[in-house]
């Protein structure tokens, strides 16, 4: 006779966890590949917790959850054969919906912001894989003070990751820089005063029109673009410091900087056959040298490139 299925949960903390999952989607806009995601890892918590205490859980029950509680479910999911990326997702998606439940007035989120996700192997590149870069640019502003800060940080990753900026790049821009949700490009003047176009997603114009319409400062054409909480320029630390957090709550490697993002903007547009002089280009590089050691090209893609193109490469010819 098979064992009878255990419900993971009450009705209840089901209605709060679909509540949950439309709020990510409405106003947080996550992408339907992480509302799945961490539908799919808030899943597991409850099944885990559910046998863990013998009965389905209740909100009561996550009120105050300790850190030997998801050490013991990540510990599960590593027996299950999770590698340190999805136990870091994994714990990224309850933290969220513990947030939620935090902003219900239901419980407390002190034990899971205490968890540090798995350390992944050093040996890791530096670019970010595509799903982790984009992970960073949604869950940017996660627990900021206020809604607008909030907006801010995504703005300013989404910059770095969406148009390949240096973080001196975007945050020297003006006040009046991508206020034109029409623009297609915009001009940036990196180092040694040299300017390059760079063509604008609109991601990056919905991310900035976001943070323009929370900005509780003037945001004129003879100021900066990015503010601190007092009002003045946005200090580089504090976009560091926001990726610190992310590093920990995803569960990314050290090497995941602000810079990271834009050598992954490089790297990701070069994996889907981006030609490697526009992308030094795009980059403001001086030499082609700078992109190769920048975006981590072999010297075997390289050669291939000059093989491909060069009209007296061929073997054999004249």
């Amino acid at each position: 006779m098979n064992a009878p299925v255990l419900i993971s949960a009450t009705s209840d903390l089901l209605a709060l966890k679909t509540q949950w999952l439309r709020r990510l989607e409405v106003e947080r806009q996550a992408s339907p590949q992480t509302i799945d995601a961490y539908e799919r890892d808030v899943r597991q918590f409850l099944t885990f917790f559910a046998g863990y205490q013998g009965r389905p859980v209740a909100p009561a029950d996550l009120a105050d959850l300790k850190p030997a509680e998801f050490r013991a479910f990540l510990a599960e999911r590593r027996r299950d054969g999770a590698g340190a990326r999805s136990l870091g997702r994994h714990l990224s998606g309850v933290r969220s919906f513990i947030r939620h439940l935090e902003r219900e007035g239901l419980a407390s989120g002190a034990g899971a912001a205490s968890m540090r996700a798995p350390k992944r192997p050093k040996s890791l590149p530096r670019p970010l894989s595509v799903p982790d870069a984009l992970a960073v640019t949604e869950e940017a502003g996660a627990g900021a003070s206020e809604p607008w800060i909030a907006a801010r940080n995504v703005a300013v990753l989404t910059l770095l990751y969406g148009c390949g900026l240096r973080i001196s790049e975007a945050l020297n821009l003006p006040g009046d820089a991508l206020a034109d949700p029409g623009a297609r490009s915009m001009t940036i003047t990196g180092k040694g005063n040299k300017q390059r176009l760079v063509p604008l997603l609109p991601a990056v114009l919905e991310a900035v029109a976001a943070y323009r319409r929370l900005c509780p400062y003037q945001l004129a054409a003879d100021g900066p673009l990015f503010r601190g909480a007092r009002g003045g320029q946005l200090a580089p630390g504090i976009i560091q410091r926001e990726m610190q957090r992310l590093r920990g709550y995803l569960g990314l490697p050290d090497s995941a900087t602000p810079h990271a993002l834009r050598h992954s903007f490089a790297t990701h547009l070069l994996a889907k056959g981006g030609d490697l002089r526009a992308i030094q280009d795009l980059l403001g590089h001086a030499s082609l040298s700078s992109t190769q050691v920048y975006t981590g090209i072999e010297g075997g893609r390289l050669l291939q490139i000059y093989d491909d193109a060069h009209p007296r490469a061929r073997r054999g010819a004249a």
